[in-house]
């Protein structure tokens, strides 16, 4: 990738690991500071070793939160980084009363036990809000019956030993707060364990065993609190907290890592039995307690009794250990299929963004939310021309370098999407116009920067809709308004972007119901056919005529070709109208060469669209019209705009076996594109058409730009051999400057307007009267 498209291009992944990464930095410094102030204290107030503590936890927060607020990943990781961040917050609260305290005495005072067993709380709600299969009342009461083991177990170990080991001068309530937290503690470990193993969990694993670090600090924390020195204890009650806070800006940190990563190279997580043994360690432990209680109160008899009962229980614990290596196994295998399946039924297999299902999925969730939300709807401009013209594999590069404009130019608030085809889309955090507008631009800027694609340089301009949802909007209409917005922009000239209004809608109904009239109305027989003539402005003698169609609307009246030839080109509605156009024309030129004969026109114009000569059959049945209506392929004369030349390949391929059947072609409108002089060289053009828009004001002398081109087309046309006729003619002054230039042939309203088959058959027959009177003047 280039140097501009590295700073178009990778801006929003650096930018967030950059902003975790600080978070981590800064709790480490804490945790440093800490160990720093420990191996230089001595003496004096401990309130500085405090201090780091609340410090942390505001990191661990924002780092979490961060996370929280994405809108770029499913909604279990956000709600439960969301939750951890709420847990950090109530953690920090108990580090600021403990630096408000600021003492050494043993056990937890309540003011700073409440709060931090208030975050095991929240920790442990945290991992029950992710999904993990508890569908089933065996799942829930086996997570049950481990948390009250290990509970009990953890009570029995504290009560039994660790308080047994501590001050006696020590209060009853600092002590049960230290318990208390301890074997909260104790408890969040299960959760975090049942949430890891399961097949449904969605948080990073190494996330989650980074989070298993803060229960295991603050249950050697208790304990040395409970039973420590002064020394340990000291040690423990300041760097406690800022090793909270740097393990979960780490995991936090950690997940925004694989966050970044495109879907297929993200891991399942992998077993870990070390959780799923917590309830047989504590067993274990609380069956070594019964022992050292048996032998010192019961007599020999018993105490074999309750060793063997104690051994039994120990090498069942121990045969179900080695029966979870099987089950770990059978576990990785579910999570990797799990994985990837998440992966295909969400993600784009191409691109590697987000699929349609998951964008309209999380559009959903914040709708629901009552979140503000913009839809971006972006669609490449000719991206047809590049899969015929280079072929797919180049198409499919290009799309998937468009994705990765996407992905990285966007912030963090942005969820960028392939919907299907070239169509993409992106979902913004914002409720304005200003700044969906300005993101609009930002990412049309980025996409105008030439992609290298292999060998190829390439430009991929966009239109795109936006549309910002609105009270009571669904996802399915806030998409439907953006894709409206979209064909506005296309409509507009492309390479642009439009946001959709409330009008914009009413025209796509109107066009709608447009269409369905038009349909009906070829079934109907409403349309018919005027045509101009086109005259030799030199003799002034009719020389062809131009096939317009006109539609009869019974409630209606005249509807302009304005308004119904749009939504016909829209619609597909083009093909049969274009095709009874094409054999009406030819039919009404056979009837008048067999009534008037030399009289007659000789040739007729028909236009033909780009969607009619992507059709495969055209050729063919523009052959079986000729043939039906006795007609040469030199009396038909197929007008075609430049647009649909540089329609793809087929476009072109048509065009020629046209022109090798003898069917002329005219390029209409010409001059008003921007490839006009290079068409000529691969275009099998017979006929240039000088648009209406440089014979306007041709008389005037101001516009000079305009004489020069009408001027240049003229001579351009008598080099190249084709005929040239001017369009729009309007005056005798426009005719007679056009006359002067070398133009041979023109049309227009001063000569003469649309006409009915009828009066066109009037003006055949009074030309075909002067020439008999011509012929028998001459005869004489």
């Amino acid at each position: 990738m280039r140097a501009a498209e590295r700073r178009v291009g990778r801006r929003r992944a650096p930018q967030r690991a950059r902003s975790g990464l600080l978070s981590v930095v800064v709790t480490l410094l804490c945790v440093a500071g800490v160990i720093g102030w420990l191996a230089v204290r001595d003496g004096g107030s401990v309130m500085p070793g405090y201090a780091a503590g609340p410090v942390a936890m505001l990191a661990a927060f924002l780092a979490c939160r961060r996370i929280g607020s994405l809108i770029v990943v499913p909604r279990p990781i956000r709600a439960f980084w969301r939750q951890m961040s709420h847990s950090a917050l109530c953690i920090g609260i108990g580090a600021v009363a403990s630096l408000a305290v600021a003492g050494n005495d043993p056990g937890l005072s309540p003011s700073v036990a409440v709060p931090i067993l208030l975050g095991v709380v929240m920790s442990a709600l945290a991992f029950l809000r992710l999904p993990f299969d508890r569908r089933s009342w065996v799942r829930l009461a086996q997570l049950l019956l481990d948390g009250a083991t290990v509970a009990v177990a953890g009570g029995l170990i504290y009560w039994y030993i660790v308080l047994d080991l501590a001050d006696p001068s020590i209060s009853a309530t600092t002590r049960g707060g230290a318990l208390v937290v301890g074997v909260g503690s104790l408890i969040s470990l299960i959760f975090i364990g049942r949430v890891a193993m399961s097949p449904a969990s969605t948080v990073d694993s190494l996330s989650l065993r980074i989070l298993a670090v803060p229960p295991l600090v603050a249950v050697g924390t208790t304990v040395l609190l409970i039973a420590g020195g002064y020394t340990g204890r000291l040690v423990v009650s300041v760097l406690g907290v800022p090793l909270v806070g740097a393990a979960m800006a780490l995991a936090a940190y950690r997940q925004q890592v694989v966050l970044a990563r495109p879907a297929a190279v993200r891991a399942a997580p992998a077993a870990r039995s070390v959780y799923d043994a917590l309830p047989l360690v504590a067993v274990v432990a609380t069956a070594a307690m019964v022992i050292a209680v048996a032998a010192r109160q019961l007599g020999s008899q018993q105490r074999v009794v309750i060793i063997g009962a104690v051994l039994i229980a120990a090498f069942a614990a121990t045969r179900q250990l080695l029966g979870l290596r099987d089950n770990d196994r059978l576990l990785v295998g579910i999570r990797r299929q799990q994985a990837e399946l998440e992966r295909l039924a969400m993600h784009d297999p191409l691109t590697g963004l987000a699929n349609r299902a998951r964008f309209g999925t999380v559009l959903a969730e914040r709708l629901d939310a009552h979140r503000p939300a913009g839809v971006l709807l972006i669609d490449i401009d000719d991206f047809k021309t590049v899969n015929d013209t280079m072929g797919h594999a180049v198409g499919d590069q290009l799309l998937f370098e468009v994705a990765q404009r996407l992905r990285n130019h966007g912030t963090v608030s942005h969820l960028p999407s392939r919907l299907g085809g070239d169509e993409f889309a992106v979902l913004l955090d914002v409720d304005d116009a200003e700044g969906a507008e300005e993101a609009a631009t930002g990412i049309l800027a980025a996409l105008a920067v030439p992609f290298r694609v292999g060998e190829h340089h390439l430009l991929a301009h966009a239109s795109m809709g936006v549309a910002l949802a609105g009270p009571g909007d669904s996802a399915d209409e806030v998409l439907r308004n953006a894709d409206i917005a979209m064909y506005a922009a296309k409509a507009a000239g492309k390479a642009c972007w439009a946001r959709f209004e409330p009008r914009m809608r009413q025209e796509v109904v109107n066009h709608a119901r447009l269409g369905s009239e038009l349909h009906n109305a070829i079934i109907r027989h409403e349309l018919h056919l005027q045509y101009q003539p086109v005259f030799d402005i030199v003799t002034g003698r009719i020389a062809g005529a131009e096939a317009l169609v006109r539609w009869r609307h019974p409630a209606r009246g005249n509807v302009s070709p304005v308004e119904f030839i749009p939504v016909a080109e829209r619609s597909g509605l083009i093909v049969p109208l274009g095709s009874w156009v094409l054999r009406e024309a030819c039919e009404q030129l056979s009837r008048w060469q067999f009534e008037y004969g030399a009289a007659s026109i000789q040739s007729i114009n028909v236009n033909v669209s780009a969607r009619q000569l992507r059709e495969a059959g055209f050729v063919d049945e523009v052959a079986a019209v000729l043939s039906d209506a006795r007609l040469m392929p030199a009396n038909l004369v197929l007008e075609v705009t430049e647009s649909s030349v540089l329609d793809g390949r087929q476009v072109r391929d048509t065009l020629q076996a046209l022109h090798e059947m003898g069917v002329r072609l005219a390029l209409d409108d010409f001059g008003t594109g921007q490839s006009s002089l290079s068409l000529l060289r691969a275009f099998p053009v017979d006929v240039l058409k000088l648009d209406k828009s440089f014979v306007d004001g041709i008389c005037d002398g101001e516009d000079r730009g305009r004489l020069a081109v009408a001027a240049a087309v003229a001579q351009l046309a008598e080099y190249l051999d084709l005929y040239a006729v001017a369009e729009g003619i309007e005056s005798a002054e426009q005719m007679e400057r056009l006359r002067t230039m070398g133009y041979r042939l023109g049309q227009g309203y001063h000569m003469a307007k649309p006409l009915h088959p009828d009066e066109m058959a009037a003006m055949m027959a009074k030309a075909a009267r002067v020439a008999q009177v011509a012929q028998a003047v001459t005869a004489a």
